[in-house]
């Protein structure tokens, strides 16, 4: 990747999104995060539309315009291009269809020096059509090679939470199915990298790779069984960050730590030994603003 025109960059605007979604759409974000592969019914009420509940990282999807870094006025080598880094809070409790607004923004630019990456940190909020604050979502993404162009070289913010030495106390394992990916991306995020061969080769991948929003869903419907009691709406706000990927039909263990209302987790894939999600905080039951009426 050339180096990053930082100045390009910043006088990018990411467009804003304005969704509109319903059952359906929270369906099929439930299913392309694994929901009913399982062939349990404890997960029903994430893929049934009756009683529907919407699980809390469907806020990854809504008020975005998708893969906006693919976009040529950005000047970015998009196939390049890995999320770092993903948080998550919640205001209210994500209903199972609605209206969102999303506003984003490029926020800090970090310079890890000559070949080596950049760091580009986008902050998006979510408001209803009445203006209230739904959530506020914060990304990082590592665009290798783009480094050089001076500057901080890192990102202020709170560091990933340390995984304690001691065993687990809790852990899942949940299947990916193999068609995954191409599921996942009919929620919004169309990045080639996660279908077609060519562009996963081209970005350093033997396949196409599951989309790192989609691993953090799964991992979310983990703490749900293994902490809310089936209760997507408790937990309330998560952040991780990625260290590698999930290939479709792989399968994913969610490890965690209960203090209070707080988790602490990670998510290996076992039969590769490999973290593939690391430094996870989560919360349970506080909602960072005032619930809706």
């Amino acid at each position: 990747m050339p180096t990053l025109d930082i100045e390009r960059l910043r006088r990018y605007k990411v467009p804003d999104a304005h969704d509109l979604y319903d059952p359906r759409d929270t369906i099929l974000y439930a299913l392309g995060t694994g929901a009913g592969l399982c062939g349990e019914t404890g997960e029903l009420d994430l893929v049934f539309e009756r009683n529907l509940a919407a699980l809390p990282t469907m806020a990854f999807v809504l008020g975005t315009p998708g893969f906006w870094l693919m976009d040529p006025a950005t000047g970015i080598d998009w196939p390049r291009v890995l999320h770092g880094e993903q948080s998550l809070v919640l205001y209210r409790p994500l209903e199972a269809q609605g209206e969102i607004i999303g506003t984003t923004r490029i926020a800090e630019i970090a310079d890890k020096g000559a070949g080596g990456p950049a760091l580009v940190r986008a902050c998006r909020t979510l408001t209803d059509v009445s203006g209230r604050k739904v959530a506020e979502l914060s990304e990082v993404w590592v665009l290798r090679g783009a480094g050089g162009f001076g500057g901080e070289r890192d990102l202020p913010g709170t560091v990933a939470a340390a995984m304690p030495d001691t065993a687990p106390q809790f852990s899942l394992d949940l299947p990916t199915s193999p068609q995954q990916a191409l599921l996942y991306r009919l929620s919004g995020d169309r990045n080639p990298l996660h279908a077609e061969p060519e562009t996963a080769r081209l970005g350093g991948f033997e396949r196409p790779i599951l989309h790192g929003l989609a691993t953090l869903g799964l991992i979310a419907r983990a703490l749900v069984r293994l902490h809310c009691a089936g209760n997507p709406a408790r937990l309330t706000a998560m952040s991780a960050r990625f260290t590698a990927p999930v290939y479709p039909g792989e399968s994913v263990q969610t490890q965690s730590w209960l203090d209070g209302d707080e988790i602490l987790f990670r998510a290996i894939v076992p039969q590769r030994g490999s973290v593939v999600v690391d430094g996870g905080r989560a919360r349970l039951d506080r909602f960072a603003g005032p619930q809706a009426a």
